[in-house]
């Protein structure tokens, strides 16, 4: 037996976020009620800037309390492809223009309560550009070895989800 939702309720309508109440029926055959954030997907990228160095975002993310290290990341605009809004996103935060992205697939942020998608890339042959942040963003751009990221992943220094995906397929990927 399968899924299906029986009943949707939209409780919240916002700019980005929509939430929804589902009445669900599980696969087991029990009825439920779900709480669903809808969320239109996003790309996150780990730019590599030479064979061996990396730019990762010091961001300011009010959620945290603070600023945390992450790959360059944002969410896709309606009707747009993962590869468009990777390669707009590390030109807006980083500053630089990617020749080439490599895919690295794509993760669940929080399975439980968002069916948000991320789709995550390493970016290559980086030409420089301009930064164009949105007045929302609050950044730094960081310059540092992939092994450095590597290192600060593992000491929990790299606490985003996002980015520990990216760094660590990355590393996969690079291994191959």
């Amino acid at each position: 037996m399968s899924h299906r939702r029986l009943q949707t309720e939209r409780v919240y309508d916002g700019k980005l976020l929509h939430i929804d109440r589902d009445r669900v029926l599980l696969p087991n055959g029990r009825e439920t009620v779900l709480e669903m954030v809808r969320h239109p997907g996003a790309s996150a990228v780990v730019p590599f800037v030479t064979e061996e160095e990396i730019l990762l975002v010091r961001q300011f993310r009010y959620a945290t309390g603070g600023y945390i290290l992450e790959a360059p990341a944002g969410t896709l605009d309606p009707g747009e492809e993962p590869r468009a809004c990777a390669m707009r996103e590390v030109e807006e935060e980083v500053g630089y223009r990617p020749g080439r992205l490599q895919p690295l697939g794509w993760v669940y942020t929080t399975p439980g309560f968002t069916d948000e998608r991320i789709h995550l890339w390493t970016a290559h042959d980086l030409t420089p550009s301009r930064q164009k942040l949105d007045a929302d963003e609050v950044l730094t751009v960081v310059r540092l070895s992939f092994e450095d990221a590597l290192a600060k992943a593992y000491a929990g220094e790299i606490t985003d989800a996002k980015t520990l995906c990216a760094l660590m397929l990355a590393r996969e990927a690079r291994a191959s």
